[in-house]
Formats: C-alpha cells, sequence, structure tokens
C-alpha cells in the first residue's frame, strides 16, 4: 500500500515537472498546502500561489493560508472576489459553486497570462468525484488542472504524504465555504454568512470542536460535529444554546447523523431518485 501511495507521489512529481510553471490556487487546506509543498519542491520559484479573499472566506482561513505560505516560504499573492456583485451566485440554486469557481477563475486566467504562468492547477483529488461538484465544470471551462487527481492521490493519501512532510495540516479539518452552509434555493445575505461565521468561530475555539458545521435554516441552527463530540455539545448546551440564540437563530438543534460533506447535497440526490 505505502508502495503504491510513493508512487503516486512520484507520478504527481513527473506532472509538475512537466508543467515547469504554474499557479496554484492556495486556500491552506490540507490539499492546497500540500499541492504547494510538492510544487515547491519540484519546480522551485516557478510556482505562484494565490489566495483569495472574499465574503464568505472566514477571515481565519484566509490569516492562516497567508501564514502557511510564508512557512513555505513560497511566492504568494492575495486577490479579493465580491461574490455578493454576483446576482447568480447569491440567489443560490444548484449551480451556486458554478459561478462562484468561474468567477474566480476568471481572475487567476487573466493573472496567469500578466504573470507568464502556462498553467493553473487546484487541490482538486481523486476522492472529490463522487459528491455532486458543479464547480468542476468550471475547472475544465477555464483549463485549470487538477495534479492530485490526475495522479490518483485520494484525500487520506494526501494527510498520510503531508505528514511525512512534517506540515502542519497533515490532520487540518476539510473546510468549504460559508454559503454552502445554506440550503439551495434560499437567497445568500451577507447577514446570514457572518451569523454562521461567528457561529463556527465560537464553537471551534471555545467549545474546542475538531470538525463543525453550522447549517443554516432560517431562524434554526443544525449543528453537525463528529460523533465523538456529541458528547462535548450535550454537556455544553446551554451555553451554546445562549450563544447561537444571541447570534439570532431561535432554535439551535444537533445532528444525530453528525459531519458529513455535502449534505446539503441530501435533497439533490433525493429529488433525482424521485424523478
Amino acid at each position: 500500500m505505502m508502495e503504491s501511495l510513493h508512487k503516486k507521489n512520484e507520478k504527481l512529481g513527473i506532472i509538475l515537472k512537466e508543467m515547469g510553471r504554474c499557479m496554484i490556487a492556495f486556500s491552506g487546506g490540507v490539499d492546497s498546502v500540500f499541492l504547494l509543498a510538492r510544487a515547491l519542491q519540484v519546480l522551485g520559484d516557478n510556482v505562484l500561489a494565490v489566495t483569495a479573499s472574499s465574503e464568505t472566506f472566514p477571515q481565519r482561513e484566509f490569516d492562516e493560508a497567508v501564514a502557511l505560505a510564508k512557512k513555505l516560504k513560497a511566492p504568494h499573492l492575495t486577490i479579493n472576489i465580491k461574490e455578493f456583485e454576483n446576482e447568480n451566485f447569491i440567489k443560490n440554486d444548484k449551480n451556486r459553486c458554478y459561478f462562484c469557481r468561474t468567477g474566480l477563475y476568471e481572475r487567476l486566467v487573466k493573472l496567469a497570462h500578466e504573470k507568464g504562468y502556462p498553467y493553473i492547477v487546484d487541490g482538486t483529488n481523486a476522492s472529490d468525484v463522487g459528491d455532486y461538484r458543479p464547480g468542476m465544470k468550471a475547472l475544465k471551462e477555464k483549463g485549470v488542472r487538477s495534479p492530485l487527481k490526475e495522479a490518483g492521490l485520494t484525500k487520506d493519501d494526501i494527510r498520510k504524504l503531508s505528514k511525512e512532510m512534517n506540515l502542519p495540516t497533515w490532520n487540518k479539518p476539510s473546510f468549504a465555504c460559508l454559503s454552502s452552509r445554506i440550503p439551495y434555493g434560499t437567497r445568500i445575505t451577507k447577514e446570514a454568512i457572518n451569523q454562521l461565521d461567528l457561529a463556527e468561530n465560537y464553537l471551534l475555539k471555545e467549545i474546542g470542536l475538531y470538525q463543525v458545521r453550522v447549517r443554516h435554516h432560517g431562524q434554526m441552527a443544525r449543528i453537525e460535529v463528529d460523533s465523538n463530540d456529541f458528547m462535548k455539545v450535550v454537556e455544553r448546551r446551554e451555553e451554546i444554546n445562549n450563544k447561537l440564540k444571541q447570534l439570532g437563530f431561535h432554535y439551535v438543534t444537533l445532528d444525530l447523523q453528525g459531519y458529513r460533506t455535502g449534505s446539503m447535497n441530501e435533497v439533490l440526490h433525493k429529488e433525482n431518485k424521485d424523478e
């Protein structure tokens, strides 16, 4: 198994070397940190990491991405994306991610042309093919490559290799933009995004949860955590309930199914079955 893992890693190195020079969409998550670290090993300064700040990307995540790029001694730029100027994004239909990614990669394509980078790459990996991901269409349309996926590296592979490389993100929880906490068809507002940001920041920092999502159902907050953190939430339920009500929620619930990626997509899968 380890031999297969390292063969995939070698293949990643070959893919990057053939590119010669690339720009990396860098979020500071497990995948993009590993990709940047490997690209630096293979290509040196012929790599540029670019991190986008936006209203739906928490400041804590942006600051961490900047710090990680600095720690890796990577060439790094930041840009600002104004998602709330895009009506197709804020109306929040099932293609929301497509419109978000299209806006981001249009900016990166322009920047790559200006800076002389023939390739734009992202951290999509082989584990990302199962769920509903309309953003993948935007990647293909804009010519963005996903070397981790091309090399057959899964999320688990990337965590193992990141640990071998002593990358601090090897066990970092998964993260997705805050708009993914709002049900499709519910208009995205800055107020809702701010509620979610404050709620999750509180649960992570004050309660000490490892992996958390607060799903925004109007007056109700549905909290998803790993099952081994259920008792921590229950033991501090009064404190959590009071805090989230202060943030504007009227009802606070714990999802007994626990944290899982793409839980807001479950309704789409059901609709497809019903059809």
